[in-house]
């Protein structure tokens, strides 16, 4: 992969690169189209990245369907999909990580503290790896999008981020590969995380209230009606810092929540104004 992609880069052949840890859905897909007319070569990788599960989470269990994500990608026209063997990526004796140590500090990086760590070092080698001019990443994961774009600036990497937006299910459900996991029930509480951001993003954008306090206490009135549903978190935050919010700025802030039905965790936001 690496031989193929500097020769690319020598003849000035310009990559756009959708990483993703496989079981794709529309969600993935729509990255893919979002960079496909400005690439000349587009990649996806496809690989479960083992150092952003901690002990106890779904490594094992996460949703694999290698034939199946072939064949999106073909219907997508993605000219590769990069899927290397976990002992190729991580050689046994490795023994070297990548740290963002403030964006991630907080939110999710305070509920999984490991989690990206193995994001950096994942990106890290990939773009290594693939020698991207563009990667596609998904406003979904929004704490992750500010790490990685993080990380490319400190780094230095030559890579320009293009984000896209959210993709929901017809129920409103954010797409994820973990939704999978949810059965009919848990999904009626899965589907109140939506629901709860619209409340809240309804007082800012309806009634021009700025209070963050007033705008989370909606939130939580709406995410306490499920039964299966434990809160991680439902913070306002600045979308380019990730840092907590103490007022309200349209266009700036973003209310974002992770939360548990059952053992399944899913995280959504929705940027406020």
């Amino acid at each position: 992969m690496q031989k193929q992609a500097i020769a690319w880069e020598r003849a000035g052949i310009q990559v756009g690169f959708v990483p993703t840890m496989g079981f794709l859905h529309e969600g993935h897909l729509s990255l893919v189209d979002l960079i496909r007319e400005r690439s000349k070569i587009l990649i996806v990788s496809i690989f479960v990245n083992p150092t952003q599960f901690a002990v106890g989470e779904d490594l094992e269990k996460y949703p694999r369907n290698m034939e199946r994500d072939l064949a999106l990608c073909e219907s997508r026209k993605v000219d590769y999909v990069f899927a290397p063997e976990t002992k190729d990526v991580y050689p046994s004796d490795a023994s070297t990580f990548v740290f963002e140590e403030k964006v991630s500090a907080g939110l999710c990086g305070q509920a999984r503290p490991t989690h990206f760590k193995g994001v950096t070092t994942i990106c890290s080698k990939l773009f290594n790896l693939c020698r991207p001019t563009w990667v596609a990443l998904g406003q979904k994961d929004a704490q992750q999008v500010v790490v990685i774009k993080r990380m490319i600036e400190d780094m230095h990497f030559p890579v320009e981020v293009v984000i896209g937006p959210t993709l929901r299910e017809s129920d409103g459900l954010a797409m994820s590969s973990r939704n999978s996991y949810l059965n009919e029930r848990q999904r009626i509480d899965a589907l109140l995380i939506n629901k709860a951001l619209q409340s809240g993003a309804s007082l800012v954008e309806e009634k021009d209230i700025r209070n963050v306090d007033r705008v989370k206490a909606e939130v939580m009135t709406v995410l306490r009606q499920g039964s299966l549903l434990r809160v991680n978190y439902a913070e306002v935050v600045n979308r380019e810092t990730m840092e907590l919010e103490n007022e309200i700025k349209p266009g700036r802030s973003m209310l974002v929540v992770a939360a548990w039905v059952d053992s399944i965790r899913l995280i959504d936001n929705r940027l406020l104004g």
